[in-house]
């Protein structure tokens, strides 16, 4: 079955637009709430976070899961109602608190108050850092400028390989597939407060190295039929081209989705949101290489006069008619 990608294309934009302005509309509430788009970790706004785990080896002390309301009521009575509150592990005997930043007497009161409260923690389980805002200030700083590079570089190597309009129309299937992986986050920090922290800026860049290798796959097949058979309509070409290296792209897709699910569902806590933050993007790259990257050089190509690439470009005004 042969997939009909021009013919459908007012579909796949519509699609991507509503997926988009749904992250927009989650961030934008983010925003009224938090004065930011996405939930910031600690990583980028600085303060401390307590990592604890509750002591099995003592007799009772994890019989029962650690309510996050009890540990919200010692948190409020230390001057931190606004602190963030985690419950993890698989018998939910373990605590992430990220709250403000404390000193060590601060530190040392908040797990004497919650000892009080929920039982003893183990003394060789529990981690705390401390990030200073002006840290996280040049983490966010370099991992966007690290963006903007990639996407520079894209852009300069797709325009020499191919010619502007692909590398242009690369360059908008990648904000693409940004868009939608930071919305989908936005969602899910709005929903359930998912924070964001410095892997996802690494995250972003991967899905952009990932999704462009998807559109150079398809790109080349354009490039290879216009050379060979150059009398065709760009549309019918972009279709071929699309249907050739369709396997290809789902496999490929797939192949890199499968350790990601099994990091997501299996792997800790660290790497949870990463490896979420890797599906959503690589399933948005191949969905944009397919459906965006290719019918949008389709669009623009017929919009610009060079329906069939084989024949001299014409104007706008004379491809109208009006010349």
């Amino acid at each position: 079955m042969k997939l009909q990608v021009i013919r459908q294309r007012a579909f796949w934009w519509t699609l991507s637009t509503l997926i988009i302005l749904s992250g927009f509309v989650a961030m934008g509430l983010l925003w009224n709430q938090t004065k930011l788009p996405l939930r910031p970790s600690l990583d980028f706004v600085g303060g401390t976070r307590l990592q604890l785990e509750l002591d099995c080896t003592k007799p009772n002390n994890c019989d029962q899961p650690i309510d996050s309301a009890e540990v919200r009521s010692v948190l409020a009575a230390q001057g931190l109602a606004n602190s963030s509150i985690q419950v993890v592990g698989t018998e939910q005997n373990a605590l992430s608190i990220r709250t403000s930043t404390l000193n060590v007497e601060q530190r040392t009161n908040l797990v004497n108050a919650l000892t009080e409260k929920i039982g003893a923690f183990a003394t060789n389980k529990t981690q705390i850092d401390t990030v200073g805002p002006t840290i996280g200030r040049q983490l966010f700083s370099s991992g966007m400028l690290a963006l903007l590079v990639s996407f520079a570089g894209i852009m300069i190597y797709l325009s020499l390989r191919f010619q502007f309009d692909y590398a242009l129309f690369a360059i908008i299937a990648l904000l693409h597939d940004v868009l939608i992986t930071v919305g989908i986050f936005g969602i899910l920090g709005l929903v359930f407060g998912t924070e964001v922290d410095s892997l996802f800026i690494v995250a972003l860049l991967t899905i952009v190295g990932f999704s462009v290798n998807d559109t150079v796959v398809i790109y080349d097949r354009i490039r290879e039929t216009i050379q060979i058979n150059g009398d065709r309509s760009i549309n019918d070409i972009v279709d071929d081209a699309v249907n050739q290296t369709l396997g290809r792209s789902i496999n490929t897709t797939l192949t890199a989705l499968l350790p990601l699910v099994a990091i997501f569902f299996l792997g800790g806590e660290t790497l949870k949101y990463f490896a979420l933050a890797l599906i959503v993007g690589f399933a948005a790259g191949a969905y944009s290489s397919i459906f965006i990257a290719s019918t949008l050089l389709a669009w623009w190509r017929v919009k610009s006069g060079q329906e069939i690439p084989g024949t001299p470009a014409k104007s706008l005004d004379v491809a109208s008619g009006e010349g």
